[in-house]
């Protein structure tokens, strides 16, 4: 078994914005474009049902034009607070790997919005870097976003 400290990711942003419009910034695709893909990609939103129970999927396009899909499914749905899900890439034939869990909870704070996220299950510690590499240039971009 896996050391849960190896293949758990865990990330804090503060983002001075609150808490509503930084969720927003998750469940409407028209948003969640403009954010999701780190530096390079483009995102694409194929499905955003954000409901318990709730199917998602996402394209990022690389810069080759070649497209890699996420999918997962919503399984808490709490405006403005909280949203937690299931994510797992696919692969070129649609089948999708292996599955981690996503929380993401939005906690008002002095000058904003702290944002937590943490994805657990990781299969190797290079994979969570990698999405630590990722949600880190992500949010990053939702900061600018909002003028931070």
């Amino acid at each position: 078994m896996s050391d849960p400290e190896e293949t758990t990711l865990r990330l804090e942003r503060l983002i001075p914005s609150p808490p509503e419009m930084l969720f927003d910034l998750w469940v409407r695709p028209a948003e969640l474009v403009k954010w999701w893909a780190p530096d390079g990609y483009e995102a694409l939103v194929d499905t955003l049902d954000v409901r318990p129970g709730g199917r998602w999927r996402t394209m990022l396009r690389r810069p080759d034009g070649a497209t890699i899909a996420t999918s997962g499914v919503y399984h808490i749905v709490e405006p403005p607070r909280r949203l937690a899900f299931t994510w797992a890439w696919e692969d070129a034939s649609g089948m999708r790997g292996h599955e981690t869990k996503v929380s993401v909870r939005f906690e008002p704070a002095p000058g904003g919005t702290r944002i937590v996220l943490v994805q657990q299950s990781f299969e190797t510690r290079l994979a969570r870097d990698n999405h630590d590499r990722g949600w880190s240039a992500s949010c990053d971009r939702m900061a600018r976003m909002v003028g931070a």
